[in-house]
């Protein structure tokens, strides 16, 4: 679920998008602005290494600025970004597994982000399950939940997207995590829920 955006801020955005097309640089640059962050916490999330996250965002932007010409100029330039930043951060993760040195880097990093590595094991399971119980959160609950770990948002900006307080932000989150709690089947998993999205 995409954040929800004034219109006069949708607007600028798809202006944005029109001149990127037409190849103006200064667009692409304010887009960079508006989304470098995002899809730079998006391919952390992946890959556990600010320089390899880092090469995430410029090959993002390299490719949006080559198929710019392609682009839908009334489309979601974020889901554009996240979907090949996912890509790119994916196909990382399979150059590092064929490395010993960087498998061994990325399990370190994962480690110490984590405390532990299990979670490596069970983070495609865990998050398909997760997806499933996702959905069937009020949809307060599942808009913050949304907005915080699919989109990247910190509850502050969540807050102000949707007008309401950090402090909702966070009782949302809250009852979201107790609700998925609840609806999980073994207690590892939503520990592993925890370590992977708290």
């Amino acid at each position: 679920m995409m954040p929800i955006v004034p219109k006069v801020e949708e607007g600028i955005v798809c202006d944005h998008i029109r001149k990127l097309i037409l190849g103006d640089e200064a667009a692409f640059a304010a887009l960079y602005e508006m989304h470098s962050s995002r899809v730079y916490r998006l391919a952390f999330r992946y890959l556990k290494d600010k320089t390899w996250s880092e090469e995430i965002v410029q090959e993002t932007f390299i490719k949006l600025w080559l198929n710019r010409e392609t682009l839908d100029a009334d489309g979601d330039i974020w889901a554009y970004l996240s979907l090949i930043s996912k890509r790119l951060s994916l196909n990382a993760l399979r150059e590092i597994s064929k490395s010993t040195s960087l498998t061994i880097k990325l399990l370190t990093n994962i480690e110490e982000a984590y405390n532990g590595t299990e979670e490596n094991i069970y983070a495609n399971d865990l998050e398909q399950i997760t997806e499933k119980l996702i959905h069937k959160l009020p949809r307060q609950q599942q808009l913050v939940y949304n907005l915080s770990r699919v989109n990247g948002l910190s509850h502050k900006e969540i807050a102000e997207q949707l007008c309401i307080s950090p402090n909702t932000v966070k009782n949302h989150m809250v009852q979201a995590l107790k609700t998925l709690k609840a609806s999980l089947d073994f207690s590892y998993l939503f520990s592993l829920l925890l370590l992977l999205f708290w």
